[in-house]
Formats: C-alpha cells, sequence, structure tokens
C-alpha cells in the first residue's frame, strides 16, 4: 500500500497544478463580449459611455432601464439602439436579460436601490462618482453588496489617468519621500455653464439627489485619490468650507468647496469648484523629499533631492486598468481582485470624508473621525 499512495499522490497534484493553471490561463484571456445593462440615462456620463465603447467587441449592451420615455427615444436616435433593448423598470430587465453586471447612470441617490436590487439578482454594478449621498447609504450599499457576494465598484475619469498612478507609485517607491501634503484640484465653470443636458442638471443641483453641489459632485476625486495615496487610511480630521458664489445660478447647493483633511503625519487639501475658467482634474504630491505634480492625463512634473525640476512622459497603464470597461471585464472575468481607486472598501471612506465635510460646512466646526467606526 506505502508504494501504491505515492503514485496516487502525485496524480493529485498534479490534477490540482493542471487545474490551477487553466484557471490562470482563464483569467489571462477572458473570453466574449461582457454583457452589460444600464440602469438610468439621467447621468451625462451615459453619452460619453456610448461615444466611447459602443463598437466595443468585447463588450455587449443588453438591456437599459430608463422611466423618462423622451429620453429613451433620444438615445435610441442618437446611437441606434432597437426599441426591445429598452425597459422602464430595473427589476423587469433584470429578469428578462441575464446581465453579468449593471452600470449605473442614475442620480447619486439612487445608486442605493440600484444595488439593492441588482444584489437580490446576485449582478455586480459599476457605478459613476461618487458612490452614494450619505455614509449611511454606502454602508447600506457594502452591505447588501457582501451578503449577495457581488462586487460593487465606482468608476472616476482619473483612475485611468496614466499621470495619477506615475505620482502613485513615486510615492511608494520612495522616491519623494512619505508624503506631507496633497493638494487636489477638480471641476469647471459649472454643470450649467458647459451647458449639461437638462437632465443632468436637474438632479447635480438637487442636495438630496446629488449629496450638494461641487462639494460631491467635485470634492469625491480628492477623497478617492487621497484615500488612495494614503493607502486606505481614514483621515483623523475633517474641516470643509463651502460656498454659493453664483446663488442665482445655483440656490439650492454650493458651487465652491474646499476640504482639509488630516493625518498623523500628512494633510490633504481638495479644492473643489464649479468656478474655475477652465476644466482642471490635476493634482499635487509633495513628500518629505521631493513633489510630483500631475498635469494632465499623461504628464508629470517631478523634483527630486539636489535635482532640478523635470516634466515626463508616463508609462501606459497595464491593459486591464486602461478604462472602466477593461477593469470591470478583468475584475468580473478574470479574476483581478478590486482594490484602490474603484474599490468599494477605498468609496466608503469617500464618502465618509464628503458625510463629514458636508456637517462641517454646515456647522463651521471640525468632524473628527479618529477612533469613529
Amino acid at each position: 500500500m506505502r508504494r501504491n499512495s505515492f503514485p496516487n499522490f502525485f496524480l493529485m497534484i498534479v490534477a490540482l497544478l493542471l487545474g490551477a493553471s487553466a484557471d490562470l490561463r482563464a483569467q489571462e484571456k477572458p473570453e466574449g463580449p461582457l454583457r452589460v445593462a444600464l440602469a438610468g440615462l439621467v447621468h451625462g456620463h451615459a453619452f460619453g459611455f456610448f461615444d466611447q465603447f459602443q463598437r466595443r467587441t468585447d463588450m455587449r449592451v443588453v438591456g437599459i432601464a430608463e422611466a423618462d420615455p423622451q429620453l429613451r427615444g433620444q438615445f435610441a436616435k442618437r446611437f441606434g439602439l432597437q426599441p426591445g433593448i429598452f425597459f422602464s423598470d430595473l427589476e423587469e430587465m433584470l429578469k428578462k436579460t441575464h446581465p453579468q453586471a449593471v452600470l449605473a447612470y442614475t442620480n447619486t441617490y439612487d445608486h442605493r436601490r440600484v444595488v439593492e436590487i441588482c444584489a437580490r439578482h446576485g449582478v455586480p454594478v459599476m457605478m459613476e462618482k461618487p458612490l452614494a449621498v450619505s455614509l449611511e447609504d454606502a454602508r447600506a450599499i457594502a452591505r447588501a453588496a457582501n451578503e449577495a457576494k457581488i462586487q460593487v465598484l465606482v468608476n472616476y475619469e482619473t483612475t485611468w489617468y496614466r499621470s495619477n498612478q506615475a505620482a502613485y507609485d513615486l510615492t511608494h517607491e520612495d522616491a519623494i519621500g512619505e508624503i506631507r501634503k496633497i493638494v487636489v484640484h477638480d471641476g469647471h465653470r459649472g454643470p450649467k455653464e458647459i451647458n449639461v443636458g437638462p437632465e443632468f442638471l436637474a438632479w447635480l443641483t438637487d442636495a438630496k439627489l446629488n449629496g450638494g453641489g461641487a462639494l460631491f459632485d467635485f470634492g469625491c476625486y480628492g477623497a478617492d485619490l487621497a484615500t488612495w495615496l494614503m493607502d486606505g487610511r481614514r483621515p483623523d480630521s475633517v474641516t470643509a468650507v463651502t460656498q454659493q458664489i453664483k446663488p442665482d445660478v445655483y440656490p439650492r447647493v454650493d458651487d465652491e468647496a474646499t476640504i482639509v483633511l488630516t493625518y498623523p503625519r500628512a494633510q490633504a487639501i481638495i479644492q473643489a469648484s464649479w468656478n474655475w475658467p477652465f476644466s482642471r482634474k490635476d493634482m499635487e504630491v509633495y513628500g518629505q523629499k521631493g513633489y510630483a505634480i500631475t498635469v494632465g492625463r499623461d504628464q508629470l512634473r517631478v523634483r527630486l533631492p539636489e535635482k532640478e525640476e523635470t516634466s515626463t512622459e508616463t508609462k501606459p497603464l497595464e491593459k486591464t486598468k486602461e478604462d472602466s470597461v477593461s477593469y470591470l471585464r478583468a475584475v468580473l472575468l478574470g479574476g483581478l481582485k478590486p482594490e484602490g481607486l474603484s474599490s468599494l472598501g477605498t468609496n466608503v471612506i469617500v464618502t465618509e470624508i464628503l458625510d463629514a465635510a458636508r456637517q462641517s460646512a454646515a456647522t463651521g466646526k471640525t468632524i473628527s473621525l479618529a477612533g469613529s467606526r
């Protein structure tokens, strides 16, 4: 018996290794288009989604749930979509189309409802930033995702910037030393000024549906980047100031916001605005020994110890992290573990920061997060 046990054991190990190898090959080369459905069309980024991804062969839109018939007709005409792809109800669409993932293009307030419905059907969700309008909703989303064992991801344009990844790499390779200050600038002249669609403007300027004005619309980018750069650490405190510089244009929400986050040995300053003279999404990271400043999607200005500042073209991102669809496929079909900018864990912290910032701006007080959960 002892002579026969070794060959059997050996064969078992070989079988396990072959199975593991097959799993790895499947992860490296996920086959077939990803079947996705859209929940809502009121988010202006839905137009960008179809402009960018409609002709991709690795993804197929199988359904769109949108209650507004006029908006459905607008998308059908502009992008040549067949009437049968549209549904007025999300649950009905899920039952009839069986997508592998849902992309949420609703107002932010409805993100919780979308995730809870999708969780009942076991369907992962990727939503446009931010995750939620409140920490209560963010935690409810996390509970639903955990109980249903589905992935929930958040899509930020800045996640796919080479320059941000290059700045992150410099800090984590200790090229500029331990982080001392992060400054993030995000925003534009204002949603009305840049002529966003009426369905988008209506909820962007509604404090209930958006969480706030510029504070939530653009403050989320800096909160996301700061949390990522600080390796998922929650700040010790949040202080925020908001203003209505254009109350005649935005009477119900702030249009200017500054958020200050403190960490034991660092500080982050987030400047979110609907009053910039031009659109911007850039970041400055200062360490003990140098700094990295992003310039657009691809450029980086760097100063290292005892050297002059240099400007460099950053290297391409990994194929799985070039854009939201590639990342979603890698997570759902390739077994990539979500982490960092798009992950649910990071974005619960982002929502906690925004919730505390709103409270700070309303009360004029610094909100302590140290030791709280």
